[in-house]
C-alpha cells in the first residue's frame, strides 16, 4: 500500500474527502515548487500532483500552458523533478504523483521512469494521453514499482471505457467534470451526469472530481459527489500572480479555506 492508498484509507476512517492540488513542477522554479509542496502539506492538502512540463500540452488551457512554459524556461526536466521529490521526502510524506504526457516518459524510458519514481518517493502517475486499452505494459511496470496509475474519465465516457478504466486504474480515478481544456467553467449539473453515476457504481476506487473548481463553496459541493476534489488552474493562477518567494505565503490562507470546506 503506497502513500496514496494509505491517505484514502485514513480519510475514509475519518469520514473525510480528499483535497488534491496540481502545480507545475518548476513554475517559476524548482525551489519555489519545493516550498509550495511544504506549504500545501501544512495547510490541509492531501495529495500533490506535480505537472511534468511539456512543450505541447494539448489538454491544458492557457493558464497551465503558461506555467508549463515558465517551468521549461527555468530548465526543468524529469531528472530535476526527481531530485526535487527526493529532497522533499526528507521533510514530508505527503503523497505525490506526477502528471503529464506520455512522450517525455517514453523518451526517458518507461522502466527507468517508474524505477526512479519508486526510488525517490513518487507514489503515482497520471499520463493524460495514455488510453487504458494501450496502457497494459505501463500498468505492469508501474505495479511492479508500487506506483499507482491514475486514469481520466469524463462526462462523455461510455460504459465500455468506464469499465476498462476501472479495471486498469489504481490509487484513484480522476473524473473530469466537463469536456474541454483545463480551467474551463465548472458545470452546475454535475450530479446529473450519467457517467459519474455509472463510475461510482462500477468501481471501489476513490473518485476525485476536477476541472473548474475555484472556490471553497464549489469545492465543498463537488466533494459531496465523490471522494475528493482536484484543484489546478485556480492554484496556478495564484502562483502566476504571486511569483517568487511570496507564492507559498499568499497561497496558504486560500488553500486552508479550501481544505476546511472539503474535509
Amino acid at each position: 500500500m503506497n502513500r496514496i492508498e494509505q491517505k484514502f484509507k485514513l480519510l475514509k476512517e475519518k469520514n473525510q474527502k480528499a483535497l488534491v492540488t496540481f502545480i507545475s513542477a518548476g513554475d517559476p522554479d524548482l525551489k519555489t515548487t519545493e516550498e509550495l509542496i511544504y506549504s500545501l502539506d501544512q495547510n490541509g492538502v492531501d495529495i500533490v500532483e506535480l505537472g511534468m512540463p511539456f512543450s505541447d500540452p494539448m489538454a491544458d488551457g492557457p493558464v497551465i500552458q503558461r506555467s508549463s512554459q515558465r517551468a521549461l524556461q527555468s530548465g526543468t526536466n524529469l531528472n530535476k523533478i526527481f531530485t526535487t521529490v527526493a529532497h522533499v521526502r526528507k521533510k514530508t510524506q505527503i503523497p505525490i504523483l506526477l502528471m503529464g504526457y506520455y512522450n517525455p516518459i517514453l523518451q526517458y524510458g518507461e522502466e527507468k521512469f517508474f524505477k526512479k519514481c519508486a526510488s525517490v518517493g513518487v507514489d503515482g502517475a497520471l499520463i493524460v494521453d495514455l488510453p487504458p486499452q494501450e496502457g497494459k505494459r505501463v500498468k505492469e511496470i508501474a505495479q511492479v514499482n508500487g506506483c499507482s496509475l491514475i486514469f481520466l474519465l469524463a462526462p462523455t465516457s461510455d460504459p465500455e471505457r468506464i469499465k476498462l478504466v476501472c479495471k486498469n486504474a489504481s490509487g484513484f480515478i480522476y473524473y473530469v467534470s466537463l469536456t474541454g481544456i483545463t480551467g474551463a467553467k465548472l458545470q452546475s449539473d454535475l450530479q446529473k451526469q450519467s457517467a459519474l453515476k455509472l463510475l461510482k457504481k462500477t468501481t471501489q476506487l476513490p473518485v476525485c472530481i476536477g476541472f473548474g473548481i475555484k472556490t471553497a463553496e464549489q469545492a465543498k459541493k463537488t466533494s459531496q459527489l465523490g471522494d475528493g476534489v482536484v484543484i489546478g488552474s485556480a492554484l496556478i493562477e495564484m502562483i502566476e500572480k504571486h511569483q517568487g518567494k511570496k507564492a507559498p505565503q499568499e497561497i496558504s490562507t486560500w488553500i486552508k479555506k479550501i481544505a476546511k470546506a472539503v474535509h
